[in-house]
């Protein structure tokens, strides 16, 4: 199609720009690493005919690129953010996280490197491109530049106003999202928000995302003697406390993975109207389980797009004591879990906390919040400091409300076909605050591939996602909002 072949070579024409884009660190924890990427959009979207600002916080500023139309009736605010994940370089299969790499999958499996100068030249599809925040979410940036670039080459000019808004601290939460909303409220207003984050559905179909779980997280620590002791002298005399806090664990969920604490599960009905709505999402599992490596799955839910419409509780790291070759005979002194929640729109983070503490005292624990003194390790036979930390709610958007209609217009022209639609995102995006406090709805479009090693080393993109993506983003240009 005309909007396709224009996408592949304004995509190809892009490359240069993306890969200098993806060379840069760009680590939130520091702040100076972030200053050469606004640098760099500022000059990117400056070039395009956008107006940018920076919005000061008690951070790290936020970038606003807009573009207004006299008269327009409508203005449609888009979400990204320009920072990513740190890095551990030792985990990537290539010199430098920050220095992208071109690979090719072989007849293995193994995803090779090859010379980056072919990009330059032409774009297969199945190749590659790795590289810290290659995907999330300096990708989508990527593709909405290459997808303007192809908008005024053939002279479309989209009739209602836009405004960009790269958000600096995402991965570390967006620490001043929130006051800087109460700042600058009338900059940011519109009548409808686009988060371009996330993944795409896996089957790379063209996907439109009506809401994401929010997040909040716990950290427990179970508290044992008050320094390591030797196991052969109070072995069997000691409580060890990693087996305790493993105890304390496994008293959360049973064998197939369902939360046994009392009202996690409340409000959440799934009618048959829902379910039929999540049935159309067309679901893999033989090719998601061998691509995941797991033989079983928990059963909250009949599936996967089920599954994530219920809060979670997920341990995302446990430590205690040492291991490997710096092993040693003893008992730990402490014992230490990182939980997170996702939450669905149906929950109460507060009330989810508080029904997790009630669990834990119910096992026999003293809650802590703090370090225990000497009084309280021997006034109490179970003891557990307990932090908990609430980021954002989640969110959903009616799928056919007006934004998301027009969406699903945009991406139908595009591709010929009806988009997917997705009632919610398993991932978070730090994005409800400004959802509630401008008062509009939001669509996610997703454009990179579900696989792309998200937050893990060997990020990447996958180029026909770069293409599509890009693919996308003419068809929202060009679809009037009516």
């Amino acid at each position: 199609s005309q909007i396709e072949n224009l996408a592949y070579q304004k995509g190809l024409a892009f490359i240069p720009e993306y890969l200098e884009f993806i060379s840069m660190p760009c680590d939130a924890h520091y702040p100076e690493q972030l200053e050469p990427n606004l640098q760099w959009l500022e000059t990117a979207f400056t070039q395009r005919g956008f107006q940018t600002r920076r919005l000061p916080t008690e951070g790290i500023p936020i970038l606003l690129a807009e573009r207004l139309v006299e008269n327009a009736e409508k203005t449609i605010l888009f979400y990204m953010h320009v920072d990513g994940q740190p890095v551990d370089s030792s985990k990537w299969n290539q010199p430098n996280p920050y220095i992208p790499a071109l690979k090719m999958q072989d007849e293995s499996g193994n995803w090779e490197i090859i010379d980056r100068n072919r990009l330059l030249a032409s774009i297969d599809p199945e190749w590659r491109v790795f590289a810290r925040a290659a995907a999330d979410d300096k990708g989508p940036i990527s593709m909405f530049l290459a997808a303007w670039d192809a908008a005024q080459e053939v002279g479309i000019s989209p009739n209602y106003s836009i405004k960009v808004f790269l958000d600096p601290e995402e991965e570390i939460g967006s620490p001043n999202l929130l006051a800087a909303l109460e700042t600058y409220r009338n900059d940011l207003q519109a009548d409808g928000l686009i988060i371009m984050d996330g993944p795409m559905h896996a089957s790379n179909e063209p996907t439109l995302t009506f809401g994401a779980r929010g997040i909040a997280s716990l950290t427990l620590t179970v508290h044992g003697p008050i320094g390591p002791q030797h196991s052969g002298h109070y072995g069997n005399y000691i409580p060890n406390p990693a087996v305790r806090l493993a105890q304390l664990i496994a008293s959360m969920k049973d064998e197939q993975g369902r939360v046994q604490i009392a009202g996690f599960y409340d409000g959440i009905l799934l009618d048959s109207t829902i379910k039929a709505q999540l049935a159309l999402v067309p679901e893999d599992e033989t090719t998601l389980h061998r691509r995941l490596g797991i033989g079983s799955v928990d059963k909250v839910g009949e599936n996967l797009q089920e599954a994530i419409q219920y809060p979670s509780l997920n341990v995302r790291g446990m430590g205690a004591a040492w291991i490997g070759k710096e092993t040693r005979t003893i008992i730990p002194a402490s014992a230490t879990a990182e939980i997170d929640i996702r939450l669905v729109q149906e929950s109460d983070p507060s009330r989810l906390i508080q029904l997790i503490q009630t669990h834990i005292q119910d096992q026999g624990y003293h809650i802590l919040q703090g370090d225990p003194t000497q009084e309280e390790r021997l006034s109490f036979p179970k003891l557990c400091t307990m932090n908990s930390r609430i980021s954002y709610q989640a969110f959903r958007t009616p799928m056919e409300g007006e934004l998301g209609t027009w969406l699903r217009e945009g991406l139908t022209q595009s591709f010929g076909k009806v988009p997917l639609s997705l009632r919610t995102m398993g991932g978070s995006v730090p994005i409800s605050p400004m959802i509630q406090a401008l008062g509009i709805p939001a669509v996610i479009l997703p454009l990179v591939n579900s696989d792309n090693n998200q937050h893990s080393p060997n990020e990447n993109l996958r180029m026909g996602n770069y293409l599509t993506g890009i693919q996308s983003l003419v068809g929202v240009f060009q679809t009037p909002i009516r």
